[in-house]
């Protein structure tokens, strides 16, 4: 008797475990499941208070009424936001700082500048000259007497400025790895290395700066790798002669790919990118996997007939550069807009051509400008008039995306871009 009942027993807590359960599965997400089946390749993105801040200087209009419906949600990381240079409007550019601040804040893509070391070692830096204005290579007695211009005092008597300038390929790759990355900016002004070095534009921060890791280029592609972004390198001019050292152009361009190769990144994870067309394609004839994602940085405007209005002055042309091979085309953001009779921002003539030519476009570079009051300078210089607020970025933006159709921005602080791409759901 006292066996039956406990096989009964058994048999009840069976059926009252077994309803249970079902009854939890109805109810109870499985958040294994629900992440691989609806967040699938999403990495939440973290976008700051810059972006509302923004937002709220705007004036009222459907676009902010609609960027405003986004603040409560969740955003995630976007290939229409690329980090230039990584995050420098608070971090110093191209450190390991500066690329994390761009991967947390939802930039899908990210960029190396490439240049090279005396012992041809592949670095990150955005000109191969650039190191007296963004590390402290001239506190460093050893390594400034290396440069190729040591620090001059400026001489306000006779109108001299201070200047310096140290390169790369000053010093070797030992050498280069001892140095620490700073905000970019110079004191001209200064009489000392220490005022020189302190020459940080009022419009960034000093408060990030306290390490500024520097990066190899291989470096850089292991990080990007182990984030799960994607990497768009720029192979920047050489400010020595080439060859340098028996290393040709040619050499150069292909280095740079080589580094990917042996990392084992997929060619449809990066977009090499040159001022230089010959390099674009050289990548497109050469390693035409890579190079089908070749962006070719446009400086056809450094003509001195150069006219965005007029195709008659672009050399070579926008179907000349398709029939080519090159699929992406990335000018400066001015290039881009123009103002109507109302002085509204559209699109420009040269925008339109890009478009009919089915080139894909990219811009460069957002919060870039300092404060947007003065009418944002260079990178703002053909809508100067329709540009008095910060939150004027945003009005860009939406045209830029919108109306001329670019497919990613490059910017200084890559959480604006990422909230604008989730909120009009640009991916």
């Amino acid at each position: 008797m006292f066996i039956c009942f406990l096989k009964k027993y058994k048999f009840v807590l069976f059926l009252v475990a077994s309803f249970v359960l079902a009854g939890c599965s109805r109810h109870v997400t499985n958040p294994i499941n629900e992440v691989s089946n609806n967040v699938v390749d999403k990495v939440v993105a973290k976008v700051g208070v810059r972006p509302l801040f923004l937002i709220n200087e705007m004036q009222d209009s459907e676009l902010k009424t609609k960027l405003e419906q986004c603040k409560n949600n969740t955003f995630y990381r976007s290939d229409f936001s690329i980090g230039h240079r990584g995050a420098p409007l608070l971090f110093p550019e191209h450190t390991r700082e500066s690329y994390q601040a761009a991967i947390d804040s939802g930039a899908g893509i990210v960029e190396c500048d490439v240049t090279f070391t005396s012992d041809q070692a592949l670095v990150c830096r955005h000109s191969q000259c650039d190191l007296a204005t963004t590390t402290n290579i001239l506190a460093i007695p050893e390594l400034a007497k290396q440069c190729s211009q040591p620090f001059t005092p400026a001489d306000p008597i006779n109108g001299i400025v201070a200047s310096a300038m140290c390169c790369t390929s000053d010093i070797t790759l030992a050498q280069f790895k001892t140095l620490k990355g700073k905000m970019d900016g110079a004191n001209t002004q200064a009489t000392t290395v220490e005022e020189y070095l302190a020459g940080t534009p009022n419009w960034r921060t000093d408060l990030y700066s306290g390490k500024g890791t520097l990066m190899t280029h291989a470096e850089s592609i292991d990080m990007f790798k182990k984030a799960g972004v994607k990497m768009s390198p720029e192979l920047k001019s050489a400010s020595v002669k080439m060859p340098f050292n028996g290393f040709s152009q040619a050499d150069y361009a292909q280095k740079m790919l080589n580094e990917y190769i042996a990392a084992g990144v997929p060619a449809d994870q990066v977009y090499p990118q040159s001022f230089n067309l010959a390099d674009v394609k050289y990548w497109i004839t050469q390693t035409p996997l890579f190079g089908k994602q070749a962006i070719f940085l446009d400086e056809r405007n450094i003509a001195a007939d150069f006219d965005p209005d007029n195709p008659k002055t672009w050399v070579p042309s926008m179907q000349e550069l398709k029939n080519q091979g090159v699929e992406y085309i990335a000018p400066p953001l001015w290039m881009l807009v123009t103002l109507d009779s109302q002085g509204t921002i559209i699109p420009s003539p040269y925008a339109k051509a890009a478009k009919a030519a089915e080139l894909k476009i990219i811009t460069w570079s957002l919060e870039r400008s300092g404060l947007l009051a003065n009418g944002g300078g260079w990178y703002y210089q053909s809508i100067t008039e329709a540009i008095s607020s910060e939150a004027d970025v945003l009005v860009l933006l939406d045209v830029l995306a919108k109306q001329v159709g670019v497919v990613g921005v490059f910017s200084d602080w890559p959480a604006t871009v990422t909230y604008y791409a989730n909120c009009m759901a640009m991916d």
